[in-house]
């Protein structure tokens, strides 16, 4: 764990808050925010979230009520006090808000499970007990008091600091003036400066009670923040929703025949590093390893392989600016003039040709020959990935989804590596469509097999997945970043690219792609969605989903 010492960009909480930002966010892909944000959810759970405040606010004024106690500057004391009093007035106030949100307040209150589970866990900390036994505070001195007081303020901030995040969220999708959104009463109240004025006060007060702690009681102050968020969005995803949603996805597809396949892209997309610099590697190693005359020494390789791949970037970024000049860069998919595919069609036929004599001078060079497919194995299967990438496949292929379905779909030279990459050695659960080295004896001759070369090869195989499978009728998402990809993010129901290049998406808008954050998608997706819970889809669509990580594709097809 980092010291927050080490990181001197604003305080404590803003730090922390920054370094959980893939956690946080994960939050807005519960169905209980997306039904929220589309205004579709039904108020009946609505009326139970909001109930729990009643729990939640009486926890908070017990907890402020404590640290209140333990602070010992006399401006410390009279802030916590404020906010104990703010907290007590809503409280008191709570009937009267939800009548002013436009709805009929809830007779009685049920306290939760993850209500239950957070309100414990603060008052545990005010009391003392932090982060168990072996963090027990013991309160002696009027230091350990303060102390004391900044971890209760630590397990309070997040939960204050994620709704303001969540609402705003949520509002920057709506039109400002919208008024039908039965909601957005609420939204504006937690979103409100005088509701941001109480999250910031508790973080101004965390930095400056922090000020005086050492490293290790700084990395408790971490952990208390850290739990506090994982159970205020266990309690956002605990919500009961009685209706359907299109998160998690692959909870619309529970049979056979209503099917789910997922098929992704590979370097760069799952992996670090792309795989052609992993195989260039391994072939300098086995030229410093060889004792054959013939064949090139590990310098000429080197010198080779740079050759090769500058030739290759040459020609590329030549094939870009003749598809879409930078100086009549033209954004066509905010013109409202639709996508027009026959032109990206040609684009990516003129990359094809780029892909096809690449690999040909690949082969022609001999570069690859004399790897052994035992090291190729062993390399693959310590390939560094994307994070969350390895887990969102292994999960997904122990959930209820056939293994079948899953698709990788690659220009990589080697399908061994990829297989190894995603097996670790064990068995290997997921189609793989790449090209691949000819080997003799488990030596690689230099050759490789051209199965996977171009756009056009991708999108192909994908029509053959798609179709087979169940006649057609199987809903699809395609993971991807890279322009060879463009066809086959489009004709998926819900294309991803993850890390959108420059490049990618000047391409993509020259020929009227939107690119749209995947959260905004699914909300209006939401909207849409039947009672059937069968998304229809009537034509190709001009839109492409946008992610930062993979945490982001795992919580919106498998759940948290």
């Amino acid at each position: 764990m980092v010291s927050l010492e080490a990181d001197h960009e604003g305080g404590v909480a803003k730090r922390l808050w920054n370094k959980f930002k893939n956690e946080r966010d994960l939050a807005l892909y519960s169905p209980f925010v997306v039904c929220l944000a589309s205004g579709t959810l039904d108020p009946t759970s609505f009326l139970h979230c909001i109930s729990q405040d009643f729990y939640l606010l009486q926890a908070f004024a017990q907890a402020y009520e404590l640290a209140e106690e333990y602070a010992d500057d006399d401006e410390d004391k009279e802030a916590i006090g404020k906010l104990r009093k703010r907290v007590l007035k809503r409280l008191r106030n709570q009937d009267k808000l939800i009548s002013e949100w436009g709805f009929e307040p809830p007779k009685e209150h049920v306290c939760n499970d993850a209500t239950s589970k957070y309100t414990e866990f603060l008052m545990e900390t005010a009391s003392g007990k932090v982060g168990g036994e072996k963090f027990a505070v013991k309160i002696v001195t009027p230091f350990e008091k303060t102390k004391l007081a900044a971890y209760t303020l630590s397990a309070i901030s997040p939960c204050m600091r994620l709704y303001t995040f969540i609402s705003k969220e949520i509002l920057a999708l709506l039109d400002p003036d919208e008024s039908n959104h039965i909601y957005k009463k609420w939204l504006d109240s937690l979103s409100s400066e005088k509701f941001e004025a109480s999250a910031s006060r508790i973080e101004d007060l965390l930095d400056k009670l922090s000020i005086s702690l050492t490293g290790e009681e700084l990395d408790v102050v971490e952990r208390l923040y850290h739990r506090a968020m994982k159970l205020e969005i266990d309690f956002i995803w605990s919500q009961s929703i009685v209706q359907q949603t299109i998160v998690p996805f692959s909870l619309l597809y529970n049979s056979v025949e209503d099917n789910l396949i997922t098929l992704c892209d590979f370097d760069l997309t799952c992996t670090a590093i792309d795989s052609s610099n992993l195989l260039a590697e391994l072939a300098i190693v086995a030229a410093t390893n060889t004792t054959e005359p013939q064949l090139p020494s590990s310098a000429d390789i080197r010198t080779m392989w740079n050759d090769l791949f500058s030739q290759y970037v040459e020609e590329y970024q030549q094939c870009i600016e003749s598809i879409v000049p930078s100086e009549a860069c033209v954004d066509a998919s905010s013109k409202g003039t639709g996508l027009d595919y026959e032109g990206l069609c040609k684009a990516m036929e003129q990359i094809s040709e780029v892909e096809k004599r690449a690999t040909s001078r690949v082969i022609h060079s001999n570069v690859l020959k004399g790897l052994n497919l035992a090291e190729i194995k062993r390399a693959g299967e310590h390939l560094a990935f994307q994070d969350g990438c390895k887990r969102f496949f292994q999960d997904l292929v122990e959930s209820k989804k056939r293994a079948a379905d899953i698709h990788v779909l690659s220009y990589c030279w080697c399908g061994d590596l990829i297989k190894s990459a995603f097996s670790s050695g064990e068995e290997n659960v997921l189609n793989v469509h790449s090209n691949n080295l000819v080997y003799e004896a488990s030596v690689s001759t230099g050759d490789i097999t051209k199965d996977m070369e171009s756009p056009m090869d991708k999108l192909r195989v994908f029509n053959d997945v798609t179709n087979r499978e169940n006649g057609g009728k199987a809903s699809t998402v395609y993971i991807g970043g890279t322009a060879g990809d463009l066809l086959c993010l489009l004709e998926a129901d819900f294309g991803i690219v993850i890390g959108l290049s420059s490049s990618l998406e000047r391409l993509g808008k020259h020929f009227g792609i939107a690119f749209v954050p995947l959260f905004s998608g699914l909300v209006s997706k939401q909207r849409e969605l039947p009672e059937t819970g069968i998304l229809s889809r009537d034509g190709r669509s001009n839109i492409l989903y946008t992610v930062s990580s993979w945490d982001e594709i795992h919580t919106f097809i498998l759940g948290r």
